[in-house]
């Protein structure tokens, strides 16, 4: 038999110093399976699987430590990662954007969502406001300018958006508040047929409000119509008011008519058209000091005026919005939808962190949804909005925390030591090809298996 022939210089080779910038990788690696859920023991030897806990070709994750745009972990650019076991639902005045100017600290918090961690994730995520007036389009072209992110309509709930869901159910409906025709528009975007505003009433009978007259924008933009056959079916006060005592006559003189006719009264004030409130904020963070009067504050006028007005009759109003359930519900569907859509994910997601800085609105319709939702509803209250620090909010949050980037990190933080403690121990991994390391002339050489048996059979 004729002798082998001496192996050729290896052709992998690095520096040492490269092999342990490897090991440092691997390690922030290994901490973003365990944060998606992906047990080390589980691996096979022999294949790289995809985390069990994302999808490829979606959106990434946000970290505890990722406060810089900077990342250590690249996701490949034609197979994003996106984590599905917990997902973000955040309010907007107050915890992202405050008397119109972005909180600094939001351009951040939406970054880390979007994949600048450590880990390389993104995490699903939507917006649950009670404010409204305009179109969620308008909104979120708005939001994403100011937060320097591209934000859907399809990840958008505002105030009035659970009310598209009673276009069918009514025909002629009168809508109140925001600037302009605006909330007009939006209702006929909804799919009213027939919506009638303050203003059309106003024009027609210029004495209905004594000390409110249209300007000439809004004369010229009301329509004047014959309303003694018209029967109004419902009121849906869509946005925060811009004149008070105008808007609460025009209601209730509804409230108090015939079934919706405008002129008439009912002998027992119990036929007039059903009221909606688009939710039930008294007060609201806006740019001044203190927080200002909200929608909630008018609904309560409205109730108080008409049982004085009436000698003692209870007028029933109802709202939309935040703490009411059936906006979480909404809610639900949307992140379902959105989560489906986007990035491809069709389970729904073990947490979904709520961040909110009213506690009577955010704080407390988030605990309540939680006891009756399929998962879990965690509230984090944030100090950048109504609450003050230092006093005992009415309804308790899970977690208090300052801003919204450090409310995302607080849920990553939290979500990554549930995966350490409910993965399973390591086990030690079979490497039958592992290869050894030799060094050469200051570096790091590795050989392969058949490269160390032939250099036996060599050398023998």
């Amino acid at each position: 038999m004729s002798a082998l022939a001496p192996p050729t210089r290896p052709t992998f080779h690095r520096a040492a110093s490269t092999f342990v910038d490897e090991i440092a990788t691997a390690r922030t690696d290994l901490s973003r399976k365990l944060l998606l859920g992906d047990s080390p023991s589980n691996a096979s030897p022999d294949s790289e699987s995809t985390p069990s806990l994302l999808s490829p070709g979606s959106d990434s994750s946000s970290s505890p430590k990722s406060l810089v745009a900077g990342s250590p972990i690249t996701p490949p650019e034609d197979a994003e990662i996106v984590a599905n076991s917990f997902a973000f639902a955040f309010d907007i005045d107050g915890v992202l954007i405050r008397g119109g100017r972005v909180i600094p600290e939001a351009i951040q918090a939406m970054k880390v969502l979007n994949g600048e961690n450590e880990y390389g994730i993104r995490i699903p995520y939507i917006f649950l406001t009670n404010g409204g007036g305009k179109s969620e389009a308008e909104r979120c072209n708005d939001l994403s300018k100011q937060l320097e992110v591209e934000i859907s309509p399809a990840q958008f709930i505002c105030g009035h958006t659970p009310m598209s869901e009673m276009a069918s159910k009514h025909n002629t409906v009168l809508v109140v508040g925001g600037e302009g025709e605006k909330c007009r528009h939006v209702a006929q975007s909804y799919g009213f047929k027939d919506v009638v505003t303050p203003g059309d009433i106003i024009k027609t009978d210029s004495a209905t409000t004594p000390f409110r007259k249209l300007t000439p924008e809004e004369h010229k933009n009301s329509k004047t119509r014959d309303f003694s056959n018209v029967a109004i079916e419902a009121v849906f006060v869509f946005a925060d008011s811009r004149d008070w005592a105008g808007d609460l006559q025009i209601i209730l003189d509804l409230a108090m008519s015939k079934g919706g006719r405008i002129g008439t009264r009912s002998e027992a004030f119990d036929e007039g058209p059903p009221i909606y409130f688009s939710h039930n904020d008294v007060v609201w963070s806006a740019a001044h000091d203190h927080v200002r009067l909200g929608m909630g504050a008018l609904r309560g006028i409205v109730e108080y005026t008409f049982k004085e007005v009436t000698k003692g009759k209870t007028l029933e109003t109802f709202a939309f919005g935040k703490p009411q359930i059936g906006t979480f519900e909404f809610a639900t569907r949307l992140l379902k939808r959105w989560r489906k859509n986007a990035h491809k994910l069709n389970a729904p997601p073990e947490t979904v962190y709520f961040v909110g800085d009213t506690p009577e609105s955010d704080i407390r319709g988030t605990n309540n949804y939680n006891e009756r939702a399929e998962n879990d509803w965690y509230s984090i209250l944030v100090k950048t909005g109504v609450y003050q620090d230092g006093t005992e909010p009415a309804y308790k949050p899970r977690a208090t925390v300052h801003s919204v980037l450090d409310a995302v990190n607080h849920g990553i933080e939290r979500e990554m030591k549930r995966r350490l403690q409910t993965s399973p121990p390591m086990q030690k991994p079979k490497m039958p090809e592992i290869s050894k390391l030799s060094l050469e002339d200051g570096e790091v050489r590795v050989f392969s298996p058949i490269e160390e048996r032939t250099l036996a059979m060599w050398a023998s």
